[in-house]
């Protein structure tokens, strides 16, 4: 195993100084001069300075000599007092060997190296370093002993996976150059996975490098004892006075005897905290437990308040000025029932949405029941609706369900009087499925939002009958180099006869923010005699890329995108409107802030756009 240098040149020169209660790693006061062979001069102290040091080597060892080496260190540990000769001479006879020790960490293990002292007042010292070529790791063995060696050798699949997940995950591969910080994070990166599948005593028996340094070549063999794997034992939960400690155990969803690994955990603990009802929520398993098979789970909880109302103000270019108020309370009649009510007065909106439901039961299910009213000016008509919705939800870490039955009706009037009523009957399925690093920011992966339903609609003038709906949001996140893209598609259509009209709700129309950017908000539908209604086909597409545009802030990114999309009766009459434009993203703890301008092609008009956070 590569071992740091040791210092026992420091340690003579503090003696020589009538001694050092300690040695501290003092950055060097050398600055470098020059690319790549560079010298460098430490800055005079109040008195005489004891020597000059000049390193000359590649920009990967000339800072870490001009940290580390003993004589680089020297200036600061005597403290302006002057040297005998014998003791820089010593000095300089050791500096070659610490030189090769330091290199070594770096993966250079046949250095040249030339140390000289000048002539000089105070005397110079020059250290020349040719590095050599850097080593690469040749081969990688991992072998693994105790009750993971076991489950493998039975064949269990966890154990396989987990297995397969280290060994795919280990990042100091064959043929990266070897480093000894990077063999050192490797290590604990592995350890660290271990013990997230379940092995919390896991420890490594033997961590050994090999070198060749003729070839160049470092062979790298482990050795780690997995340790028992620990199973959940005991919940403990801390910190409830208002809410019930089953809805805590329905929340954390495990059985005794389930393998304690750290998604598990973690899975826990952001279940909690996105309940609604702690402000903080910590999970803990007992490492140290007597009993690996039942180990305690510790839940700490600090609870939100019985009620809360938030109230807003915003502005969209979609909607306009808005006001808004949300009221929480979370202990309802002294059940756990939790309501939400929310309210919003705007120039174009006017809504109020409402939901009691109960609090996570067993399998991660509510219960709901729900309602809403709105009301939405467009340039050519307004839309008043009021629904009703009975269902059942399931939120998971990755995936959210709901199934709901809704009853739904809607005035639709128009500028020059013309008034359709409609009204439905519907039973709906929808899922929002998650595959991203974050969800308020997310940078790699994808989110897809699909809804299926149907029932019996009605409206007047119209017929009555049977429709179906079908409506898919597709959005993926990729690194590209120094930039980030994004794609959005989505595409929806409503199956009905062509005189059965479902209210405009379960219709679509495209245009503004989330949409196709350049046109104004719900304005890419059917028109006729200069009047938007609601389609029964959509289809959007979006691709935007982003970078940040300050050094010094990096969660300010620019951006440059294209919109292209349409709502149309049918997919005969289907032709996109295309926008396209730049924008800003400012990315705050509560998702995207984001300025765009973009110019709608169709109209030639260039809009502004205002929107905060993710939609999926």
């Amino acid at each position: 195993m590569i071992r740091a240098a040791a210092l026992p040149a420091a340690w003579m020169a503090c003696l020589a100084l009538g001694g050092c209660a300690g040695l501290s790693r003092e950055p060097s006061a050398a600055t470098p001069a020059g690319d790549g062979q560079a010298a460098s001069e430490p800055a005079a102290s109040a008195s005489a300075p004891v020597l000059t040091l000049r390193v000359e080597a590649p920009d990967t060892v000339r800072e870490l000599l001009e940290q580390q080496l003993d004589l680089a260190r020297l200036p600061a540990l005597a403290n302006g007092r002057q040297l005998a000769p014998r003791e820089i001479d010593r000095l300089v006879a050791a500096a070659p060997e610490q030189v090769r020790s330091l290199v070594e960490t770096e993966g250079f293990f046949t250095p040249q190296v030339a140390v000289q002292q000048l002539p000089g007042e105070p005397p110079v010292v020059e250290v020349r370093v040719e590095p050599g070529p850097r080593a690469r790791v040749r081969k990688v063995e991992i072998r693994i002993q105790g009750a993971l060696a076991e489950a493998l050798s039975r064949g269990e699949a966890e154990a396989v996976a987990g297995d397969a997940a280290l060994r795919g995950d280990w990042p100091l591969e064959r043929g990266e150059p070897f480093r000894n910080a990077e063999w050192t994070a490797a290590k604990r990166a592995a350890l660290a996975r271990l013990r997230a599948l379940g092995y919390a005593r896991a420890d490594w028996v033997s961590t050994l490098a090999r070198v060749d340094a003729g070839e160049h070549r470092v062979d790298l063999e482990l050795v780690a004892d997995s340790g028992p794997l620990f199973r959940t034992g005991e919940l403990r939960i801390h910190g409830l006075k208002l809410h019930d400690e089953q809805t805590v155990r329905n929340i954390a969803d495990f059985r005794p005897g389930t393998p304690a690994t750290e998604k598990l955990l973690l899975d826990v603990q952001e279940r909690l905290q996105r309940s609604g009802l702690f402000t903080t929520a910590s999970v803990q398993l007992d490492a140290r437990a007597e009993d690996p098979e039942h180990a305690a789970v510790t839940i700490r909880l600090a609870e939100r308040e019985r009620q809360e109302a938030t109230f807003g103000i915003g502005i969209s270019a979609d909607v306009g000025p808005r006001g808004t108020v949300e009221h929480v309370h979370r202990r309802v009649f002294g059940q756990a029932l939790t309501a939400r009510n929310a309210f919003e007065l705007g120039r174009v909106r006017r809504s109020w949405t409402g939901e009691l439901s109960t609090h996570t039961l067993p399998g991660l299910y509510r219960n709901l029941v729900g309602g809403a009213a709105e009301r939405i000016e467009s340039s050519t008509d307004v839309v008043s609706s009021l629904r009703l919705r009975l269902g059942r939800a399931q939120e998971t870490p990755r995936i959210d369900r709901l199934v709901y039955v809704e009853a739904e009706r809607s005035l639709r009037r128009l500028d020059d009087g013309t008034e359709t009523n409609a009204d439905a009957l519907s039973l709906h399925y929808q899922g929002i499925w998650r595959h991203v690093d974050n969800v308020l920011l997310p940078t790699d992966g994808w989110v897809f939002s699909g809804q299926v339903g149907g029932g019996r609609a009605r409206s007047d003038p119209g017929g009555t009958g049977p429709f179906v709906r079908a409506y898919g949001r597709l959005a993926a996140y990729r690194p590209l180099g120094g930039w980030y893209g994004s794609l959005r598609l989505e595409a929806g259509e409503v199956y009905a006869r062509d005189d059965v009209t479902p209210p405009d709700s379960l219709l679509f129309r495209a245009g503004g923010d989330g949409s196709v950017r350049g046109y104004e908000y719900r304005s890419l539908a059917p028109t006729q005699d200069g009047i938007v209604y609601g389609g029964k086909v959509l289809a959007t597409a979006s691709a935007e890329i982003a970078r940040p545009i300050l050094e010094r802030m990096p969660q300010l990114w620019g951006a440059v995108f294209v919109d292209a999309g349409r709502a149309a009766e049918r997919w005969q009459d289907y032709s996109p409107a295309v926008g396209y434009g730049v924008g800003l993203r400012y990315r705050s703890p509560i998702g995207p802030l984001s300025i765009d301008v973009a110019r709608g092609q169709e109209t030639g008009s260039v809009r502004l756009h205002l929107s905060v956070g993710v939609t999926f």
